[in-house]
């Protein structure tokens, strides 16, 4: 790549659907595939992916979570017994209906979701109370043929995702298990991603098919809108009813399961690229960045052999200290283009060494997101480094979380809500009645909607009236346009 195409030509500010689709195919995160809707994980993208999945698959299996794998095409009849299922996903569902030259007896789903494939047999593995809890987990791609504009991570046919599954004794027992996924989801966002998040629940209209309860996470983007983080469903018994997920209690009785599901996809990625990449390219915190670390050694002729040598024994003592470095001691590219490219790539802190740091054994620290330099010596480096990428995930956290801060706003009427949406983008946060019809008045005009609601031990209704048809405000609404 030369030195003219390596630079991202669009701006976040003013172009930011243009400006994020060049910086997934300048820093090599992901391409488009021939299929319309479909996209290329490239190694860099996959990388983000496998960090965030260690993290919460650590996570999962430190609370009782096994990891299990199920078939990606589900029968038709499957999919059927639970008709919430089939009546959220049916415009979405990809069909098979022949394999190979012969038409199939019963077309098969490529699976939207998997609980009508998972909960039969999680109805054949669960006899007494004894097996409960039951909690599955898989990671796979999941198909939803939404005909939408392609946003890669935001926005395909197919996507990647984790999506647990759990039964229950009681209903108590299975809402605790919905909190604790949603706990793990925000610690995600919060500490490893360095993304602050709301979190609270769906409105009644809004929640998955056949749910009891969902509640989500939510992360406000620096353009103004809101990204569905992650979800974590209540389901009740109504999965258990329809699959036959029974058991038998301690006094012999056969009792109905409290079944649960949560899910986490790679819309975090998009989340991650959106947040925190500016107008030089990606951006990463240093606890998911594939490298933490780059050394750029800068020599002539005369210094060259002394430079890399200094530079070689940093590196060393630096993977020794289990940072993620590398060495960039290319002879064909010049020191600017290697911070341009490094730049592009997020690498959260560059090295500069030149003869001058190797005379006054010193070195030169870069932090990515604002280019502030700090000297550090060469021998409390380590510690320097270990400083340096804490300083910089706190600075892009604070960033992300003065963004939030700023856009959440209030509003007490229809005129107010829209107009604050259409000026400020962000949340509104409003008292609602709980009628789906008052959403609908700002969802026509202006293509937002509430994308939570605070749980109520979080936060009291703010107003007594309902800001859209004045009748009694049952709750607050969070709106905003999303992804």
């Amino acid at each position: 790549m030369s030195e003219q195409e390596l630079g991202i030509t669009e701006s976040k500010e003013h172009s930011p659907g243009e400006w994020y689709a060049e910086v997934v195919q300048k820093a090599e995160i992901a391409d488009y595939a021939p299929m319309g809707g479909f996209i290329v994980t490239r190694p860099r993208g996959w990388a983000l992916w496998e960090a965030m999945q260690d993290h919460l698959d650590g996570w999962f299996k430190e609370t009782g979570v096994t990891n299990a794998y199920f078939p990606m095409f589900i029968p038709e009849s499957y999919l059927e017994r639970e008709k919430d299922i089939v009546e959220g996903f049916d415009p979405e569902v990809a069909w098979v209906t022949h394999g190979g030259h012969n038409e199939l007896e019963e077309r098969l789903a490529v699976r939207p979701t998997s609980e009508s494939i998972i909960a039969p047999f999680m109805s054949q593995w669960t006899r007494s109370h004894r097996d409960l809890p039951l909690r599955l987990n898989q990671w796979c791609s999941v198909v939803r043929w939404e005909a939408t504009e392609t946003k890669p991570f935001f926005r395909t046919k197919e996507f990647c995702w984790q999506e647990g599954h759990t039964a229950h004794e009681s209903e108590e027992e299975a809402w605790e298990e919905t909190t604790t996924r949603l706990d793990q989801y925000q610690r995600l966002y919060e500490d490893v991603l360095a993304i602050p998040v709301l979190r609270g629940r769906k409105p009644e209209h809004d929640k998955f098919p056949g749910a009891d309860t969902t509640t989500t996470v939510e992360a406000l983007m620096p353009d103004g809108k809101s990204v569905q983080g992650a979800t974590s469903h209540y389901l009740g018994t109504s999965f258990a009813e329809a699959f036959d997920i029974t058991y038998v209690d301690e006094s012999e009785e056969e009792q109905v399961a409290h079944t649960t599901s949560w899910g986490l996809s790679w819309r975090a990625l998009g989340a991650l690229i959106m947040t925190h990449s500016d107008d030089q390219g990606l951006v990463l915190p240093p606890t998911i960045a594939p490298t933490q670390v780059v050394i750029v050694p800068i020599w002539d002729e005369d210094t060259r052999e002394e430079v890399l040598e200094y530079t070689e024994g940093i590196r060393d003592d630096l993977d020794e200290a289990g940072v993620r470095v590398d060495l960039d001691d290319r002879d064909e590219r010049n020191p600017g283009f290697k911070f341009n490219e490094h730049e592009l790539n997020g690498v959260p802190l560059r090295i500069e060494v030149g003869s001058y740091e190797v005379e006054d054994e010193e070195v030169t620290l870069v932090d990515r997101p604002d280019g502030e330099r700090h000297e550090a010596d060469r021998d409390d480096l380590v510690d320097a480094v270990e400083t340096a990428l804490d300083r910089i995930s706190d600075k892009l956290y604070e960033t992300a979380e003065e963004n939030l801060e700023e856009n959440v706003r209030e509003a007490y009427e229809p005129s107010e809500i829209l107009g604050t949406i259409g000026r400020y983008g962000g949340y509104v946060k409003t008292p609602w009645c709980g009628d789906e019809a008052c959403e609908t008045v700002i969802k026509d005009e202006i293509a937002a909607e509430i994308v939570m609601v605070p749980f109520d031990e979080d936060e009291d209704a703010i107003g007594d009236e309902c800001a859209i048809c004045e009748d009694d405000a049952e709750e607050t609404a969070y709106f905003a346009r999303s992804y």
